[in-house]
């Protein structure tokens, strides 16, 4: 008996497959957004803790 692998391969039928077109990824905007969201966020603390720090010296 014949196994099914050994047919000879058939042409495709149907519907063809079309390229995707390439969208802009996101992905690498966003990581650069969280980078510079922390770094404003690590910035304040600096500077709020600082100012607390002189306030309560001075």
């Amino acid at each position: 008996m014949a196994s099914p692998r050994s047919r000879p391969p058939t042409r495709r039928r149907g519907a063809t497959r079309r390229r995707m077109r390439r969208r802009f990824d996101w992905t690498g905007l966003d990581r650069w957004l969280d980078r510079l969201v922390a770094l404003a966020v690590v910035t304040a603390l600096v500077v709020g803790g600082s100012a607390l720090v002189v306030s309560l010296v001075l």
